[in-house]
């Protein structure tokens, strides 16, 4: 007697080379060049050598073909478009792949030709229209099969309708059943025989098209190609079923609205079947499920790219919470339905969602109140015309009052644990809050978060979503099991942050030096501080430059900033005698005084010094009319909206405390002239580390209006919050665009000078702060390294969320492999510098620690919090120290 082991069980159930199949499907860019076919027969003939299997390629039809078919069973130009297309297939046969078309193609053209006279073209039947649909791929496929032949590859085609079969769903509508059919995929030994029997090892068919229970054509719908390619997975038991498409994968977001978004390298499912649904269009939403019940794994690759990691989906990728991805869905249509007697009303939602479904109508979300019901409706998933519509409204106005709102997007967040997340989301929300939010709706499964809001308010969101959702730690970009590359990386349109000086050997020297003076220890590179400079002095539309020196009131910065031509601007008394114990014979004209609620006497005594003063509310000249009288000045708008990279940067708006509201501008030009108040600028300052080129078109326009009306207006001064890169993540400010784009706004107003009064901009990157590490230990699973510096020393972390690079600057060259948080002595929860920071794995007590762009808003922000001292300042000059 024998007995079978479990291995010996196991490996009589391993398929053989023959049953063994991979599928691997391509859309239409990848089949509409000759160097595409040969990337595919390249690419399906290595899978079945390196991997001993066989392989299933399912194609789309030729890019733009399947419109054309639509026109035509539209029942537009029938003939014409037919014509137009045997032409063209003609033509790619010969011109572009060097087939003979009648070979390959004849019996395909006839019957596309033959449907032109066929009795049904009349009244545009159903089954007429599936027959006509599905001409595109069974035409590709042909020349694919005969090409890749020629080629020398063993390659057959088979027919897909042969093998998947349509099932009719409940309550699926007339034109569901035909043109946006669902397939069986559950099959049966016997029939991955006869699959298997065909005998060719490599073969071609058609994604897109099925067969209807009565013999003909059924169709997938849009997106079906993905579809076919998971039925013959799931049926075929394959090792894997490959989606070959013109982009890398999924990404974060819609790299075409969102250049930063990442590549999503791994997910499981369920994420993958979120995002493809809620408006990802790299991936049918239908084409996840067949696999996932069956376990074959899927990826999605980039045809031009192959070399590219893509996005594979399985069951078995471990659980990574937080935000996967941000997506908008268009065209989606809102119903609400309104009456005071469905609260507690027994059947109420019964009786109209039995109307949704008389109309064949699947519903997305929904919103309840005690007297209201919002649903959603998916254009991709419905046949939502006016008709269908009008009949519905017809039909809901006898139990409610209805009102459709359209048009309208959906915006989703995708990713697991959804509610552990919510106070990550604060910024997001109050994005939200700003705007018209017609429903929001949490899942029940903890996979999305969606907000439906008019789709004129959708446009420009997604790119600020994702960087808030980044910021916020929401979007855990960190972990690389999950997130690849950026869109920008890929396609190769970044531009690199520039070495940063004190990465120079002879500045790491000098740094390290100055770090056994003591520590901690704020270190200023002059030299980089006149590069920015001359960068802003290069740009010819602007006419006044001022540096705002509560970013870094150093007297040294000072001294050389204005030695460059600039311009300082100051926000109170105090600066402004800085300015003159630094710079004693310095032009008042070339101090400009910007306070906020400061009291009069600081007013006053910059108007005694002859500075150039702002004012920002109608009740200082009413307060204190005689201290203003006949003089001077300039007015700082507040134009109602803000900007920024963080809600406390953002200094526009009703929350804000700045400006004048622009509402109250005639009023205070009353009082001004009342006065004899000569209004000389107006000022507007909206936030900082904007990189929004249209922010500083919208304001110049915005303010130039004002000015206009104002009358006696020469200088425009709109501000500084010039971003810098601080992180690689991040892309160095495009001055040469922000020229260009000033420039032409100068243009369009030429009446007035242009004014500027950036700080951090000039400075920030000047500045490293050193530390010494004080204790390196563990907790819990999490490293940290302790610093002698908290956040008394530089704060911008713990107030802003701010991100500053932290290396160590002792073993600079060593690999940076181990994630430390970056801490502080101050007795704060947040005295954190940094979390997640790459360090290298000997990082010990005693090295010297160096916090990079520290030179903004660093000393001028310290404070002796916990009695620590305030940290020491020196300056680097080239090739000394001071």
């Amino acid at each position: 007697m024998s007995i079978a082991t479990a291995s010996d069980a196991s490996a009589s159930a391993q398929p053989t080379p023959a049953e063994r199949w991979l599928v691997l499907k391509f859309g239409g860019t990848s089949v509409s060049k000759r160097e595409r076919w040969d990337t595919i027969g390249r690419l399906a003939d290595e899978r079945a050598s390196i991997e001993n299997a066989r392989v299933l390629v399912v194609v789309s039809a030729l890019s733009g073909v399947t419109n054309e078919l639509q026109a035509i069973a539209n029942g537009e130009d029938i003939g014409g478009r037919i014509a137009a297309l045997v032409a063209r297939h003609r033509s790619f046969c010969a011109d572009e792949l060097g087939v003979d078309p009648d070979a390959a193609l004849g019996e395909r053209l006839r019957a596309l030709e033959a449907l032109r006279d066929d009795p049904r073209a009349a009244t545009r039947a159903l089954d007429w229209q599936a027959e006509v649909l599905g001409q595109g791929e069974l035409l590709s496929s042909s020349l694919g099969a005969a090409y890749l032949r020629a080629q020398g590859l063993d390659f057959g085609w088979c027919d897909a309708r042969e093998w998947l079969d349509a099932v009719s769903l409940p309550n699926a509508s007339e034109w569901a059943q035909r043109l946006s059919v669902n397939c069986r995929f559950d099959a049966d030994a016997a029939m991955r025989a006869r699959f298997a029997a065909q005998p060719a090892r490599l073969l071609l068919t058609q994604g897109f098209i099925a067969r209807h229970a009565d013999g003909g054509t059924a169709i997938l719908g849009r997106g079906g190609s993905d579809t076919s390619a998971a039925y013959f997975g799931a049926l075929l038991g394959a090792q894997r079923v490959e989606i070959w498409t013109d982009v890398p994968g999924m990404f974060s977001a819609n790299p075409r609205e969102v250049p930063d978004a990442r590549l999503l390298t791994r997910l499981d499912y369920a994420e993958a079947q979120e995002i493809a649904t809620t408006g990802a269009k790299v991936l049918h939403p239908r084409s996840i499920k067949p696999c996932r019940d069956v376990g074959v794994p899927m990826r999605i690759l980039d045809t031009s790219r192959p070399q590219l990691p893509g996005t594979r989906i399985e069951g078995s990728v471990a659980a990574v919470p937080g935000v996967k991805a941000i997506s908008r869905r268009n065209g989606i249509v809102l119903v609400s339905m309104e009456s005071i007697g469905m609260w507690q009303e027994v059947g109420f939602l019964a009786d109209v969602f039995e109307r949704f479904k008389r109309h064949g109508l699947s519903v997305d979300l929904i919103g309840s109140s005690e007297t209201n019901v919002t649903v959603s409706l998916d254009p991709s998933e419905n046949l939502v015309s006016t008709d269908v519509l009008g009949r519905l409204s017809e039909d809901l106005a006898q139990v409610c009052r209805v009102k459709v709102i359209v048009p309208c997007a959906a915006i989703t967040l995708v990713g697991r644990g959804m509610r552990s997340l919510l106070h990550k989301l604060s910024e997001v929300w109050e994005m939200f809050g700003r705007e018209r939010v017609h429903l929001i709706s949490q899942s029940s499964n903890d996979l999305n978060l969606t907000f439906v809001v008019d789709e004129a308010v959708a446009d420009g969101m997604l790119h600020k979503l994702h960087a808030e959702l980044i910021d916020s730690g929401a979007m855990p970009v960190y972990e690389t099991q999950v997130f690849g590359p950026r869109w920008r990386e890929i396609n190769g349109s970044i531009r690199p942050r520039p070495p940063a000086w004190w990465r120079e050997p002879h500045e790491r020297t000098r740094l390290l030096e100055l770090a056994r003076h003591g520590t901690p220890r704020y270190v200023y590179h002059l030299p980089t501080v006149r590069e920015r400079a001359r960068q802003l002095q290069a740009i010819d539309a602007i006419d006044r430059r001022y540096y705002a020196i509560k970013a870094n009131s150093h007297p040294a910065i000072l001294r050389a900033l204005a030695a460059e031509g600039f311009g300082l601007e100051c926000v109170s008394s105090g600066e402004v005698e800085r300015v003159f114990e630094t710079l004693p014979d310095f032009d008042p004209a070339r101090v400009l005084f910007t306070p906020s609620f400061a009291p009069i006497h600081e007013y006053e005594a910059a108007l005694a010094r002859g500075i150039t003063v702002t004012v920002d509310s109608v009740e200082l000249l009413q307060r204190w009319p005689e201290t203003f009288r006949g003089r001077s000045l300039w007015l700082r708008i507040d134009l109602g909206h803000g900007d920024g990279h963080h809600a406390k940067v953002n200094t526009g708006g009703k929350e804000s405390k700045f400006g004048l509201s622009a509402q109250r501008v005639e009023e205070f030009v009353e009082v001004a002239r009342a006065l004899d108040v000569r209004i000389t600028g107006v000022h507007a300052h909206l936030g900082s580390g904007i990189d929004n080129s249209a922010h500083w078109k919208v304001m110049v326009d915005e303010l130039a209006g004002f000015a206009r009306r104002i009358g006696s207006v020469e200088v425009i001064d709109i501000g500084g919050g010039l971003p810098i890169a601080y992180s690689d993540d991040d892309e160095p400010f495009d001055l040469d665009a922000w020229a260009i784009g000033l420039s032409a706004i100068k243009a369009l107003h030429p009446a007035f000078k242009l004014a500027i009064e950036p700080g951090r901009f000039l400075v920030a990157e000047a500045g490293v702060l050193l530390a010494h590490a004080t204790q390196v230990i563990e907790k819990d699973g999490v490293q940290r390294v302790g610093l002698d510096a908290g956040m008394n020393a530089l704060i911008r972390p713990a107030l802003y969320d701010a991100w500053h690079d932290i290396v160590n600057l002792s073993q600079l060259e060593a690999a940076c492999d181990v994630d430390f948080d970056v801490v502080g002595p101050i007795c704060e929860s947040s005295d954190v510098f940094g979390q997640r920071v790459k360090l290298p794995a000997q990082t010990a007590p005693g090295d010297v620690m160096l916090v990079a762009d520290a030179g903004a808003y660093g000393y001028s922000m310290s404070n002796e919090y916990n009695l620590r001292a305030l940290p020491a300042e020196d300056l680097l000059e080239q090739g000394v120290s001071e």
